[in-house]
């Protein structure tokens, strides 16, 4: 259901809840968002689940992170374990969790509980060339694609784990915006002064390497992880599925730009959660367009911020649906 009629319809039950006209803010925009996603004036907003994708970086050698490469690993196995801040905040607000490898370097894990859809033994560094090629990157948006759209789920949101991550979405946001380079690029995982000047020109190698501006599917092939790729075809297979994707903190920006770029019919799905700590995510933000809901101080991934944002998922559409009419309640409306 869309078009005039129902955005009529839509504004008409916004405004006759029993409020001041706007006095809900942010939450009756969220509101009308899901129920335009849905095409329903009774939107649904009951289950939600995050997929983290976990990836290797070659650009890691190149001295970019203040962690080693193997944390990758360490992480995919603590997320298993169930031991994270993903797992802890996904069990606090009731989402379901599932993790996907997606190309970790080293012998695959085994896991009954993890999704294996590994395109490699991590990228190669785009320092020298391309991390990945063409066809991979083909494959990974591919996968993703099903992965968005699997399940019944009302919203979904995206996490990562790739130890130099924030270096790649940098690049990746640079050659997309296109933005300047060094403001997107920041401390990632903690990096000391000459930690972060080396990582700046690193990244500045890198970006020389290639045009000023890329289109999305070149961008994720010289630039990003395998489990970026990935993230950005999860991100337009949930669009199409008429889920609400809840887009995290700098990374998934990122991806989110290459997503947008691929089908900028996504973007009615897309709420972005959070505002990252991470200096390049004030950037990506401004670029889309983009008014995060909640503003932390967080910058780990994961996910996490989009997690936290799904109570304000399930209060959105709990208005909308539970919340008395001016004529129901017997309330005097405006003069």
């Amino acid at each position: 259901m869309t078009g005039p009629e129902f955005e009529a319809a839509l504004r008409h039950k916004i405004d006759s809840k029993t409020k001041p006209l706007g006095a809900l803010g942010h939450i009756e925009d969220l509101a009308a968002a899901i129920a335009r996603v849905q095409g329903s004036l009774a939107p649904r907003m009951r289950a939600c689940q995050l997929t983290i994708f976990a990836g290797d970086h070659g650009l890691a050698r190149e001295g970019v992170s203040a962690y080693p490469q193997e944390v990758t690993r360490q992480m995919l196995l603590n997320f298993l374990g169930g031991n994270a801040a993903a797992n802890v905040f996904a069990r606090s607000v009731g989402a379901a969790l599932r993790v996907v490898d997606a190309g970790v370097a080293g012998p695959p894990v085994t896991h009954p509980d993890l999704l294996s859809r590994r395109l490699g033994d991590g990228t190669a560094s785009s320092l020298a060339g391309p991390a990945m090629s063409a066809e991979a990157c083909e494959r990974a948006l591919a996968l993703g694609r099903e992965l968005g759209a699997d399940g019944a789920w009302d919203a979904v949101a995206f996490g990562e784990m790739g130890i130099a991550n924030t270096s790649a979405a940098a690049l990746v946001a640079h050659k997309l915006g296109p933005l300047p380079l060094e403001p997107l690029v920041g401390r990632g995982t903690g990096l000391d002064d000459p930690g972060l000047a080396r990582k700046r020109a690193v990244l500045a190698r890198a970006a020389a390497r290639t045009p000023p501006r890329l289109f999305p599917e070149a961008a994720l092939a010289e630039y990003a992880g395998f489990e970026m790729a990935m993230m950005a075809g999860a991100m337009l297979g949930a669009a199409a599925a008429g889920r609400i994707v809840l887009v995290d903190g700098f990374i998934a920006g990122a991806v989110a730009l290459a997503a947008l770029g691929l089908d900028p019919g996504v973007r009615p799905a897309l709420v972005f959660a959070h505002r990252s700590a991470e200096p390049g995510h004030a950037e990506v933000l401004e670029a889309l367009g983009a008014r995060p809901l909640l503003d932390l101080g967080m910058r780990l991934g994961e996910g996490t911020g989009a997690l936290l944002a799904w109570p304000l998922l399930r209060a959105a559409a709990a208005m909308l649906n539970e919340m008395a009419s001016f004529e129901s309640a017997g309330v005097s409306g405006p003069a």
